[in-house]
């Protein structure tokens, strides 16, 4: 029976220094991690149509006005490709809560979200602006993104690569060894954080928005073989 041999943990950089058991093959074990910061192409923006009333029925038919005449004005300013689509929908009993007494039922609330998405990020304060002026009363968040984030998290994931191999080696020098051929690699979290949601009020005059960066994050951990 063979007998197993323990693996000797360096808890520095998060590394470990073990020995397979079926190859009795010495290792470096190292994680390295790659951040890629990239400007967005994409925005997304949501916008809100709140009414109030005292019958449902009436409640419902001013939002679906209202809301109407927003989406027609968006559709004239961004064209007939238009991303708009809706996210929300809600029509509630709206309730005077006095004190120490019974709940008075005074009307309805309906509220209509659509998420606005467009890659001219030039536009996207006009956008806000037209919506308002159109009769939207609420704009609840703004997210910026990227439409296609894979060659990011491709260049996120070569540069943790490149990182976590420089760091076995730096390890293997410390030891008086060298390292040899990766054993293994294996891929850990690939994060994209976006800048917002921001949160915006609605607006006057030509809403300012400034996109920033996006954050690509990622981390791989390599087997490194250790050689005298």
């Amino acid at each position: 029976m063979h007998k197993l041999i323990p693996l000797l943990a360096l808890y520095s950089f998060g590394t470990v220094l073990g020995q397979t058991v079926a190859t009795r093959s010495p290792f470096i074990r190292s994680i390295g991690e790659g951040t890629v910061a990239i400007s967005p192409d994409q925005a997304k923006v949501d916008i809100s149509v709140t009414t109030q009333a005292a019958t449902a029925d009436t409640a419902a038919s001013q939002n679906a006005t209202q809301t109407q005449a927003v989406i027609d004005k968006l559709n004239q300013l961004l064209g007939a490709n238009a991303d708009i689509k809706t996210i929300n929908y809600s029509l509630s009993p709206n309730y005077n809560y006095p004190p120490n007494g019974t709940p008075i039922l005074i009307g309805f609330i309906a509220n209509n979200t659509v998420e606005v998405t467009t890659a001219n990020l030039s536009g996207v304060g006009k956008i806000i602006d037209t919506a308002v002026q159109a009769g939207a009363n609420g704009v609840s968040s703004l997210r910026f993104g990227l439409q296609n984030d894979q060659p990011a998290r491709q260049q996120a994931l070569r540069l943790a690569s490149i990182q976590a191999k420089a760091k076995a080696d730096a390890i293997a020098l410390g030891l008086g060894v060298h390292t040899g051929t990766v054993l293994a690699a294996q891929e850990g979290v690939v994060s994209v954080q976006p800048v917002g949601p921001q949160a915006v009020g609605t607006a006057a005059a030509t809403t300012p928005v400034q996109p920033g960066n996006l954050t690509i994050v990622a981390d791989v951990t390599l087997d490194v073989a250790i050689t005298q």
